[in-house]
């Protein structure tokens, strides 16, 4: 069962906003084209909370504004090992797929377009990555954005498992291991 994200508060955090891609899309009605505009704005405080949002609007500082609030509603935690990620994972969202690594201190964000945007406002500084699939920025880092929410702490996750490793280990213990317990002997019918 997942867990419900807990929100987190922007107001103790100082973020960095940077803008990734802004976009001019129409809309053909009958007299004519209506444009407008989308802005995707990756917001983080490179100290591992990062998030991204979309704005469209009429005009371009209005979407980029929207897409800044956005992108602090939500905001993720992510789990750093050091400079890198804990380990490798590869996600799918849409068409865009990507595959994070983890990297040794002094390799750099080896990332292109979106994806080094969403990374860099996180505060990984040594990752191997690659886009794989959909090359649309707004999937890429949605893409990211989800691997990113699916690391979890290495830790943590064997302290939750611990307890089910032991109950299943009781389970598979054979009767004359458990006689042997009570010090009583086995007959085999």
């Amino acid at each position: 069962m997942k867990e419900p994200l807990s929100r987190i508060d922007p107001t103790d955090l100082t973020l960095n906003d940077k803008l990734v891609s802004i976009n001019r899309v129409a809309k053909v009605m009958r007299g004519g084209k209506r444009l407008s505009f989308s802005a995707l704005v990756v917001t983080g405080d490179g100290n591992g909370h990062v998030g991204i949002g979309v704005g469209k609007a009429n005009e371009v500082p209005g979407a980029i504004s929207k897409a800044n609030a956005i992108a602090k509603k939500n905001l993720i935690k992510v789990p750093l090992a050091g400079t890198t990620i804990p380990y490798g994972i590869r996600v799918k969202f849409g068409a865009a797929k990507v595959l994070l690594k983890p990297a040794a201190p002094g390799t750099g964000i080896i990332a292109g377009g979106s994806i080094r945007a969403v990374l860099e406002a996180a505060g990984i500084r040594d990752i191997l990555t690659k886009s794989l699939g959909s090359s649309n920025k707004i999937n890429v880092a949605k893409a990211a954005m989800l691997a990113l929410s699916q690391l979890k702490e290495p830790k943590e996750e064997l302290a939750r498992r611990k307890p089910t490793l032991d109950k299943t280990a009781e389970e598979r213990s054979s009767p004359a291991e458990e006689a042997e317990a009570e010090g009583g002997a086995v007959t085999s019918d």
